[in-house]
């Protein structure tokens, strides 16, 4: 009787351990810890937003609105905001998209020398924190002629530019600020797709006579096409859900809304202002710009076709 016990106890870890280690079981366990997260910080958030977006919720009482919230986003600093962001995403898309495919190829050369170094130093400012780092910049770009960039600008006999309040130049100091602090990252996206490069393609170039740049563009380019698809939805889902970059410049108060991104009317709308239906009905209409523009960039990059089509 007590040997009998003794096997069942033992046994009945073993059939936990080997039914977990299962095939059909193995996947769901590995997952499961993700799909609590997503559960408890995205989808339910997300939910709730969704419902919040048509109350008005004010201390110690909700009530349903409707539409009302969302009649209320088409006015003039909704399109500022909107304008501000689309801009910078073209923006940081086009620096950060191509620049780092060049800086790749040239640190994965067989000529480059202390590749090592300018890798990590490529990639150290996306450790920083982004506090910092625009503490930094609002020094380099100074309003003051003794500034940084005042002085490298005069150099070249022009006049002291005040950065923080014309348009053009708050547009520049936020995707200058993105494209420092990401550039590394995706520089070490697209090293990762090199290694896989087969070289006998660029002895097959070699033998056939194509230069560097024909070699680049019909060799390298081609195969890491699925990275650069990549790279560009990650860099647009992230340029709409810019929030920092303007915040360090000039927290919500930027001089005619210059800086003023949709986060950053989001934020001001439903935690400044403590008009949460808004801010959530912001919040939602963001979601949507970002799900609709992610869809047409997949499917004109042709991410959606099949392999074997």
């Amino acid at each position: 009787m007590g040997q009998e016990m003794k096997s069942n106890i033992y046994t009945r870890p073993n059939r936990l351990l080997t039914f977990l280690n299962s095939k059909k079981v193995a996947p769901y366990v590995f997952i499961f810890p993700f799909i609590i997260s997503f559960t408890l910080l995205t989808f339910y958030p997300t939910i709730q937003a969704f419902v919040m977006s048509f109350q008005r919720i004010l201390p110690g009482q909700t009530e349903f609105v409707g539409l009302s919230n969302y009649r209320r986003i088409l006015n003039p600093t909704f399109y500022q905001a909107f304008q501000n962001t689309t801009t910078y995403v073209i923006l940081t898309c086009v620096i950060l998209v191509t620049v780092p495919i060049f800086l790749a190829a040239m640190l994965n050369s067989k000529f480059a020398k202390f590749s090592t170094f300018y890798r990590a130093s490529l990639f150290i400012p996306s450790l920083a924190s982004i506090i910092v780092a625009g503490t930094v910049f609002r020094l380099l770009f100074g309003e003051t002629g003794s500034s940084f960039a005042n002085q490298v600008i005069g150099w070249f006999g022009v006049e002291p530019i005040q950065w923080q309040y014309t348009s053009w130049s708050a547009m520049f100091l936020m995707v200058i600020l993105s494209s420092w602090r990401w550039m590394g990252v995706n520089v070490m996206y697209y090293l990762a797709a090199l290694q896989n490069v087969p070289l006998e393609l660029y002895e097959s170039a070699d033998i056939d006579g194509a230069n560097v740049f024909q070699k680049f563009f019909y060799v390298t380019v081609p195969h890491l096409k699925p990275i650069i698809t990549f790279v560009t939805t990650i860099s647009i889902i992230n340029g709409f859900r810019m929030f920092e970059e303007s915040y360090v410049f000039w927290e919500t108060n930027s001089p005619g809304n210059i800086g003023l991104s949709m986060i950053g009317y989001m934020y001001t709308q439903g935690v400044q202002r403590n008009d949460m239906g808004f801010g959530a009905a912001l919040g939602v209409i963001i979601i949507l710009i970002i799900f609709v523009i992610s869809i047409i960039q997949l499917n004109l990059t042709g991410a959606f076709k099949r392999g074997d089509e």
